[in-house]
């Protein structure tokens, strides 16, 4: 059976126009100013509606096994999270512990993700060790469809040093590859750490003010300047700050090509949240890098409106309130992440389109287009346009409503964004021409497919 899609406003990256949508099967026939349905054709009238592309989010951790505990999502609940936020693909990060191959780390998150997904699905492969069986584990990486890495500039458990880090990213080159990399100063982090230790503090705040802002900078051009030794573009990846934003700047203009990834988190909150007495209340947003002061959302807003930053994803990390106690004697014990798949969508088009500090063509391309291209999925996702999977998200401006726990259908049992008001909602969410989620319904699953991925193409 065919859908046709009447009387909308098509979004895409250069703008938007209003346009008819036809699709058959999974796939998308036609988008056309006005099409005649023939024959068997179900017609849709969503007059005075938004179609955009099924959103990428390509940095989420679903059933990772870290701090001591495991997150409260795994690939059934967090793949229907995203789902109902409009997410119609997402690319988690396979983990490896230190000492095993790449291909088991791969497996192991086949097995967590096959058949429990609700959307579509890829992996990142984490770089956590370099020697030289992972070196020739990467021709094999990409040979299962796994095109980009990720790397760690702090945790012990996953931290590459900057040999490494060189050896690995000038294999990544030669296979054309791309790399997202945490930016942190590990070092100068556990100083500070251990300062606040001997001065008996242990306040949720200390976790902020162990992990500033310029550290977060320092780590961010260091590994820009490795880049420029090897020569490779690379990820800055959950980018948070205003500081780390001018080293980005700097490499640009030094002729180097940088991707930028930031969350909403850093857009819409600031570090006022971890100065709250309550420990639960402020443990909820502990999550690394922390969150940052006004200034540096305004900073990445700017940066997001003149297209310095390419990508926003979540780095969905759920832990309930039960998990985050188990830091509450020790702040470095508290599991760093927040949920953040089921409420991104709707946030960065009420924050960032309607206070008219993006477009929607910006927001189109940092949820959508942008993600495809850059980890090798475009065309077939993250456009609406003839070949392209049917993976479509219905927005009503008029939909306007607040964020609440009680809604969400993710296990962390809270949302950072608890009593936002949204301007607008998703309606639909139509996975490769199936509708997948209505009024806020998921009706499907769990039906995601892996997806394997091609080069960088942005």
């Amino acid at each position: 059976m065919k859908t046709l899609f009447r009387g909308g406003t098509v979004v895409s990256g250069k703008g938007t126009k209003k346009a008819d949508v036809l699709i058959e099967g999974e796939k998308i026939a036609q988008v056309s100013r006005a099409i005649t349905p023939q024959g068997d054709t179900r017609v849709i009238d969503i007059t005075g509606k938004l179609l955009l592309p099924g959103f990428i989010d390509a940095h989420t951790h679903f059933d990772l096994d870290v701090a001591g505990t495991t997150t409260a999502d795994d690939f059934a609940s967090g793949t229907r999270a995203a789902l109902r936020g409009g997410t119609t693909t997402v690319v988690d990060y396979a983990c490896p512990n230190k000492g095993e191959s790449l291909r088991h780390g791969l497996r192991l998150w086949h097995e967590k993700a096959d058949g429990r997904s609700s959307c579509d699905y890829s992996f990142h492969m984490t770089i956590d060790d370099w020697n030289d069986a992972i070196e020739r584990e990467i021709d094999d990486m990409y040979a299962a469809g796994i095109s980009s890495f990720k790397m760690y500039m702090t945790y012990p458990a996953m931290m590459i040093g900057d040999e490494a880090m060189y050896k690995a990213l000038k294999k990544l080159k030669e296979k054309g590859g791309i790399c997202g990399v945490h930016c942190e100063n590990s070092g100068v982090i556990d100083a500070l750490v251990a300062e606040k230790r001997a001065a008996g503090e242990n306040r949720v705040s200390c976790h902020p003010e162990t992990r500033p802002a310029q550290l977060e900078a320092e780590a961010v051009s260091r590994l820009l300047r490795i880049a420029q030794t090897v020569d490779i573009p690379v990820i800055i990846v959950h980018m948070t700050n205003a500081a780390a934003l001018k080293e980005i700047e700097a490499a640009r203009k030094r002729g180097q090509k940088v991707y930028v990834e930031t969350c909403p988190q850093y857009l819409v909150l600031d570090d006022s949240v971890y100065y709250q007495e309550d420990f639960r209340e402020a443990a909820k947003y502990v999550c690394s890098p922390p969150i940052r002061k006004v200034s540096d959302q305004k900073a990445l807003w700017a940066g997001l409106r003149r297209g310095e930053i390419q990508t926003i994803c979540t780095d969905h990390c759920s832990f309930t309130l039960a998990q985050k106690e188990l830091g509450r004697n020790d702040f470095t014990k508290i599991p760093g992440g927040v949920p953040g798949v089921e409420t991104r969508g709707e946030l960065i088009y009420t924050y960032g389109v309607t206070t008219r500090k993006i477009s929607l063509a910006t927001m189109c391309k940092t949820l959508s287009e942008n993600p495809a291209k850059l980890y090798g999925m475009y065309p077939r996702k993250g456009v609406i346009a003839s070949g392209a999977d049917a993976d479509l998200v219905l927005y009503d401006p008029a939909a306007d409503h607040e964020i609440h726990a009680a809604e969400m259908i993710g296990r962390a049992g809270y949302t950072p964004y608890e009593g936002f008001a949204v301007r607008g909602g998703i309606q639909q969410v139509w996975l490769r021409g199936t509708l997948a989620v209505d009024h806020g319904a998921v009706l499907t699953g769990p039906d995601g497919k892996f997806i394997p991925r091609g080069k960088n193409m942005l």
